[in-house]
């Protein structure tokens, strides 16, 4: 998401019996770069999200003692709920580990870098034998008709 981008929220908050549970979507603007060819990405991102934020953290632990985990359930801070960790945590497991333009997308070109999807009959001719390219490097300087020894 850039920065300072808007997140659209719809919530709801029901007061249960330990607490206060958010129940709602979240859609918020994602940009990237194609994995493949690099092209820009502009799309959105819609996510569920509930969790429940306990108005006393200590009965979380059903009478457990605390032996330094952290998977403890928010809690209300006088009367206020933070989203942002349940927000970043639902937009990112969203977010695809390898975004793509589109599922066919061939990619870049691995010589030179041109983008397949822009030129779908883009080729390099045939591969030169490493052992005879410095021959045909002396092609390239001879002049236009130079009298060979089978030439008169």
């Amino acid at each position: 998401m850039p920065e300072g981008s808007s997140i659209d929220l719809e919530l709801r908050l029901e007061a249960v019996m330990d607490g206060v549970l958010a129940t709602g979507t979240a859609s918020a603007r994602a940009v990237g770069e194609c994995v493949r060819c690099l092209d820009t990405l502009d799309d959105t991102v819609v996510v569920d999200l509930q969790e429940l934020y306990l108005y006393d953290p200590i009965s979380a632990g059903d009478g457990a003692e605390d032996d330094g985990e952290e998977d403890e359930l928010p809690a209300l801070e006088d009367d206020l709920l933070d989203l942002e960790p349940v927000l970043r945590d639902a937009v990112v497991l969203a977010l695809p580990l390898n975004p793509v333009c589109d599922p066919e997308c061939p990619g870049l070109c691995p010589e030179c870098g041109a983008r397949l999807a822009d030129d779908p009959d883009h080729t390099h001719g045939d591969p030169i034998d490493p052992r005879w390219a410095s021959l045909g490097r002396l092609t390239q300087n001879l002049p236009g008709d130079v009298p060979g020894p089978n030439k008169e």
